[in-house]
């Protein structure tokens, strides 16, 4: 067992060069709790009745699993403006503002087709164009999120998506909040429907009699969720996969314990899976953050979630200097990462692991989460080693174009036909040599032509 440098208090605090600290590290490394198979099974047959019952099917889960006993499965017109308008003016603008500097963000680089000519006739290129149909899920549950909305509609908007579909649960009545309808009217979103969870998923995946199939589904939910995307991957694509929330924060002597226990709270309160941790070369800090924890706890609303996610899934680990914090930080590859020091900037360049960097003492995710501009649907569960965030290339499929005329051909088909008998695949070589072939007759027809007019004119 790793030691720690202290005995009370609800997070551990761990010694980097403490007996046992690569085993405990490697387990909050890892993030696995041993209950995927189960919840995969489930999955599986919500995924299954859907796809062969349609509406029926899908109704009858948004009952049992939504608590939902509505039978329009689609927002009315008439209920999204309601919603609109009963929305707080001030919430409306926070939201508007919102998706401005999140569309603004996005617009900043969307990638175009190009095409490339070469001497003898050679085309190459790629063609840009954007998805037909996407899904958005928004998920419901222990918080409504009009932010999810605004981060997973806006970028398909961006690019001119011809139709966003949005999946969300609605609450016992039918309803769904109306700061999560005007998200969606400032984010982009054409269609709303009112499911959520591994049906939800299944409904955009095949379609129903009523929910248009969609050719790709992003956004963030539950294990059932993530389990469903899973299973209809190739059926349409999908984003990373969603884990449950990541922090960690690379702080020094500099930081304001108060602010960085804040700044684990936040997190922690999203859910008790959430992955909260702190890095330190400061024993000091690891001990006034762990006073402050259990200050700001004190009649805080979401302080069961929180204390069950700090406590079974958090840490505050005490390096030997910054260089060793940010070395446990790429193996870690959280899906946000604070680096709370005066050299923020000179830091993070030894960053190669994260899926967002907040920098300096004055940026807390809480920023990134709403307004910042950035995409806040992050690669989780360490997939931030190959994963990026959610982007307009998300919504974009590229087709590449190649023309070759006959002077190219000429000049690179016996390369073609030697690396096809390289392979053993004869009719490829034969299917570029028939066409040499003729590029040779036509050539000897020309010159022999020539010649013929020559011998005339002689």
């Amino acid at each position: 067992m790793a030691t720690r440098t202290a005995t009370k208090g609800m997070v551990n605090v761990l010694q980097a060069d403490g007996a046992g600290f690569e085993a405990r590290f490697a387990k909050l490394v890892s993030r696995r709790d041993g209950e995927g198979e189960n919840v995969e099974k489930s999955a599986r047959k919500i995924v299954e009745r859907v796809r062969d019952g349609g509406d029926e099917e899908l109704l009858a889960c948004i009952r049992k699993f939504d608590g939902n006993k509505a039978e329009a499965l689609e927002v009315t017109a008439e209920e999204w403006d309601e919603g609109c308008e009963a929305t707080d003016p001030a919430d409306r603008a926070a939201l508007g503002k919102a998706a401005m500097r999140v569309r603004d963000f996005h617009r900043k680089r969307i990638p175009s087709s190009w095409e490339v000519r070469e001497e003898g006739g050679g085309i190459f290129g790629n063609r840009v164009r954007p998805l037909e149909r996407v899904g958005v899920y928004v998920p419901g549950g222990k918080a409504f999120y009009p932010s999810s909305v605004i981060m997973n509609a806006v970028p398909a908007s961006v690019v001119e998506v011809p139709e966003v579909v949005m999946a969300t649960p609605a609450a016992s009545d039918g309803r769904i909040r109306p700061e999560v309808l005007m998200a969606a009217r400032v984010a982009g979103v054409h269609r709303i429907f009112k499911m959520g969870g591994a049906h939800a998923v299944a409904a955009l995946a095949y379609g129903t009699e009523t929910v248009p199939r969609v050719d790709k589904i992003v956004g963030p939910g539950n294990a059932y969720v993530a389990a469903a995307k899973r299973l209809v991957f190739g059926q349409v694509a999908i984003d990373s996969e969603a884990g449950p929330t990541e922090l960690v924060i690379i702080a020094d002597k500099t930081a304001t314990p108060a602010w960085l226990a804040a700044d684990l709270i936040s997190q922690a309160e999203h859910d008790e899976m959430a992955s909260c941790l702190l890095f330190t070369n400061s024993k000091a800090i690891a001990t006034r953050v762990q006073d402050q924890l259990t200050r700001q706890m004190k009649g805080f609303g979401r302080a069961k979630i929180a204390k069950a996610a700090l406590t079974k899934r958090g840490a505050i680990v005490i390096a030997k200097n910054i260089a060793e914090c940010i070395e446990l930080a790429n193996r870690y590859a959280p899906e946000h990462l604070m680096i709370a020091t005066d050299d923020a900037d000179v830091v993070s360049k030894g960053v190669k692991n994260a899926g967002a960097i907040f920098l300096g003492h004055y940026t807390p995710v809480a920023v990134g989460d709403y307004i910042a501009g950035p995409n806040h649907v992050l690669p989780t569960g360490g997939t931030a080693r190959f994963f990026s965030p959610l982007g307009v290339e998300d919504f974009l499929k590229r087709t590449s174009v190649t023309r070759f005329e006959p002077p190219k051909l000429r000049e690179l088909g016996g390369d073609v036909i030697r690396l096809a008998e390289m392979e053993g695949l004869v009719g490829h070589g034969q299917s570029v040599d028939l066409r040499l072939q003729k590029i040779r007759r036509a050539r000897r027809e020309r010159e022999a032509a020539r010649e013929a007019e020559a011998e005339i004119e002689i």
